[in-house]
C-alpha cells in the first residue's frame, strides 16, 4: 500500500546575499519591474478581453511603484555612504 502525502507548503530562497548598491538596485529593479509589468499586462488583457480594467492589478501596480521608489531611495542612500547591502527574500507558496 503506497500513501501519497501532499505537501501543503513550499518556500524556496530568492535572493540570499551581500550586494553593492548598484548590484543591488539591478536586482530589486528588475524583480519589481517584472511584477509591475505582470499586473499592467493583466489589467489591459482584461480591458481588451472584457471592457474593463482589473482594479486589483492597478491597484497593485501603483503599491509597487511606490515600493520602487522608496528601495531606490534607500540605495542610493547606502551608496552616499559606501554601505553594502544583505539582502534575503524568501518565497512562500501554499495550497489554500
Amino acid at each position: 500500500m503506497t500513501e501519497t502525502v501532499m505537501i501543503e507548503k513550499k518556500q524556496c530562497e530568492l535572493i540570499k546575499g551581500d550586494f553593492s548598491p548598484d548590484d543591488a538596485l539591478e536586482i530589486i529593479n528588475h524583480l519589481i519591474t517584472k511584477k509591475i509589468t505582470f499586473h499592467e499586462l493583466r489589467s489591459f488583457s482584461s480591458e481588451i478581453r472584457f471592457g474593463e480594467v482589473d482594479q486589483k492589478s492597478i491597484d497593485r501596480s501603483k503599491e509597487l511603484k511606490q515600493s520602487k521608489a522608496s528601495v531606490e531611495k534607500f540605495i542610493q542612500q547606502a551608496k552616499e555612504q559606501n554601505k553594502t547591502l544583505r539582502i534575503k527574500s524568501n518565497i512562500s507558496i501554499e495550497l489554500i
